[in-house]
């Protein structure tokens, strides 16, 4: 296959493992759980309360959040930076497409169960788990192109029909506490559990969500910020069935759970959807804050002091190196990748070993960005679209409805199955709940007047000092000539290492109904009849027009 999985089992090569550490004989279970398309300020721990998140909460205030923290713009690249801890220009990936050579570190090991598991979206190919060795996976395949409309969930190789008509969330959901309570606990569980949620659907009903749920935010005035919320809350319902079923399973004493975004919100109606990433600035898809500062967390009874904000660098490639060696493997045995070994860091609350990151290059848009300690260069953040450059919200900040209230939200944190969990291992873990949330929130005052509109000439990129300005107000280019060479320079040296793009037209083999109106693994199987009935046909009309 030609190109990437959007999302897919996330394992560790036995071969990173050897060198187990002896210290620590039994390694942790580690669950990675994505949210696709979830913005800064959909999640409560960055201080919205609009629509209350208790469950993701519970966590992120018992855990480590990670609040300077990067993904890449879209989908795709983001999920393959985070399987290969390289970053999208050296895979293909940016924007989409990696061959099928890459490694995506997917071999079981003896430290790990033979039932690592991934439930799931995979989009972008049919390129299956089972190919790359993945035993067990539910997933959905998200691809679609004008005409070509398919079912698209399956369990392993075979078409799930029976999932025909369910609720993907709550799909997912059974599907991965099925897999924890039937895990044998006699071996770490690996999951990696990727959300459809908070993406829009197809246009016809980009945002759907149970109407008994929707109900719950009759509060939101705006309909489509109102239906997101009741998505939103069936995805934080499904983190406290999954930690809920950890404890049940006693395997919560031993895990790592990893909460990450794929990329900024599409705020405002982008992609038909309506989610926030107030106050900063942008919109998925671009270079902007808004659309690469990921909201993120890691949870786990093994970290010091937890219920803290992590304000060091961290990049999504680092999840890669972070788990190896949280495993207990050698992070280094990964060979030449762009991620670091973050887990030494997160644990002890000492400063990353980050202090810079390419942001993107994409060819395609003929944008970039780059951070390099404090510093933040940008150009064509949106490409030539000039339409969403701007600030989106504030998104509910000013609700006064009884149901956003603090005290309210409180409550419902402290009393959501995730803390439930959390307590029975972390006793103490909620002590600090109102200093951690105010240490997470971005806060930047009203958009000055001043602003810097945009950012589009590539011969003169936009210069800003993130900590002082995360909000992107303020162009600092012309004040800092030396520091603007200084990014210059390692936005070259990454521009001499890309590679280019592996994005593939679309293949007219590959629309579902040559396939039952199933989407599948179609370059695995002769072409179509119906193909080539369509195609000769189309021979047969030039031809007659030819002669008359």
């Amino acid at each position: 296959m030609d190109q990437v999985m959007k999302s897919t089992t996330f394992l560790i090569l036995s071969w990173l493992l050897v060198g187990l550490n002896a210290a620590n004989p039994s390694p942790p279970n580690i669950i990675i759980i994505v949210a696709d398309d979830l913005g800064w300020n959909d999640v409560g721990f960055h201080g919205s309360t609009q629509i209350p998140t208790p469950n993701i909460d519970a966590l992120a205030y018992s855990g480590v959040i990670l609040n300077n923290y990067y993904v890449q713009p879209i989908c795709t690249p983001s999920r393959s930076a985070l399987m290969t801890g390289k970053h999208p220009i050296h895979t293909g990936m940016s924007p989409v497409g990696l061959q099928g050579e890459g490694c995506l570190v997917p071999i079981p090991i003896p430290f790990f169960s033979p039932r690592t598991i991934q439930v799931g979206i995979l989009g972008g190919s049919i390129l299956f788990p089972h190919h790359r060795e993945f035993p067990h996976h539910r997933k959905r395949i998200l691809r679609e192109k004008p005409g070509y409309w398919g079912y698209d969930m399956r369990r392993n190789m075979s078409v799930a029909r029976d999932a025909y008509g369910k609720y993907t969330t709550d799909l997912f959901t059974e599907e991965a506490v099925h897999v924890i309570t039937q895990h044998n606990t006699s071996a770490p569980l690996f999951l990696y559990l990727a959300h459809l949620a908070v993406h829009s659907a197809n246009p016809y009903a980009p945002l759907q969500a149970p109407a008994e749920v929707v109900k719950k935010f009759s509060y939101i005035e705006n309909e489509h910020r109102r239906k997101f919320a009741g998505m939103l809350w069936k995805l934080d319902e499904s983190v406290g069935a999954v930690v809920g079923a950890l404890k049940e399973k006693n395997m919560l004493d031993n895990s790592i759970i990893l909460f990450t975004t794929d990329n900024g919100g599409p705020a405002e109606g982008f992609n038909q959807n309506a989610a926030s990433n107030w106050p900063l600035r942008g919109v998925k898809s671009g270079l902007w804050e808004g659309g690469v500062r990921g909201a993120g967390f890691i949870w786990s009874p093994l970290l010091k002091r937890p219920g803290r904000v992590y304000n060091s660098m961290m990049h999504i490639t680092d999840i890669l190196p972070t788990l190896v060696s949280a495993a207990g493997g050698n992070s280094q045995a990964l060979g030449s990748i762009d991620g670091m070994d973050m887990w030494n860091s997160l644990v002890n609350d000492k400063i990353s070993p980050r202090i810079e990151f390419l942001i993107n290059i994409d060819p395609m848009l003929g944008g970039a960005a780059i951070r390099v300690g404090d510093w933040k260069l940008v150009y064509r953040p949106m490409g030539s679209d000039l339409r969403w450059n701007g600030w989106y919200g504030p998104s509910g900040r000013n609700e006064t409805a009884k149901e956003t209230k603090l005290e309210n939200i409180f409550y419902q944190i402290l009393e959501s199955p995730a803390a439930d969990a959390v307590k029975t291992v972390i006793p103490k873990a909620f002590k600090n709940i109102l200093e951690t949330r105010k240490a997470a929130e971005v806060l930047c005052g009203p958009v000055p007047s001043d602003a810097t509109k945009s950012c589009q000439d590539p011969t003169s990129p936009c210069l800003f000092h993130i900590p002082t300005d995360p909000c992107e107000y303020h162009d600092l280019s012309e004040d800092h000539s030396d520091i603007m060479n200084v990014l210059h320079g390692f936005l070259e040296k990454y521009n001499a290492t890309a590679v280019p793009p592996r994005n593939k037209p679309f293949d007219k083999a590959a629309n579902p109904k040559y396939w039952g109106y199933t989407w599948t693994n179609w370059r695995d199987y002769p072409s179509p009849i119906g193909l080539k009935m369509e195609e000769n046909l189309d021979l047969e009309v030039q031809h007659v027009d030819g002669v008359y």
